[in-house]
């Protein structure tokens, strides 16, 4: 399965398994095994680059298992095989998604005159709530 120019998963990476969806389907639903649970070894695969994996780890989130691999389950329509191309795209766009190396944040200043401006409107609503107080008799 093609991903990237430079990332291919070999055929021996994924594992699918199909059970019976729960949902629409009618009489269906109780003869076809339609859901497909797509499992791709992650943290084994030697396609992955070791910053991309992890990446995809974060990602994942709670999809990921304590074995190092990805479970993606899919039961949106009553079809086996677009479930599964459902599946497929869904594990592609994760692993796309971990390629991209985000951009690092750098730490700025703030300029002379913004902290100066700053401090003045502080100044400002500080003396617009001290006269709040209360009236004293003189």
């Amino acid at each position: 399965m093609k991903i990237t120019d430079d990332i291919t998963l070999a055929a021996w990476e994924l594992t699918e398994s199909f059970t019976r969806a729960s949902g629409p389907g009618g009489q269906n639903v109780n003869k076809v095994s339609t859901a497909v649970e797509l499992r791709f070894e992650a943290e084994r695969s030697p396609n992955l680059p070791a910053a991309v994996k992890v990446r995809l780890k974060r990602l994942a989130g709670q999809k990921w298992t304590k074995e190092g691999a990805i479970v993606i389950f899919v039961q949106d329509t009553r079809s086996q095989a677009r479930n599964r191309e459902l599946a497929r795209d869904r594990l592609a766009e994760l692993i796309v998604k971990a390629t991209h190396v985000p951009k690092r944040r750098r730490a700025t200043k703030p300029t002379y005159g913004s902290v100066k401006r700053r401090l003045a409107g502080k100044k400002e609503r500080g003396e617009v709530k001290k006269l709040r107080g209360k009236v004293a008799d003189d």
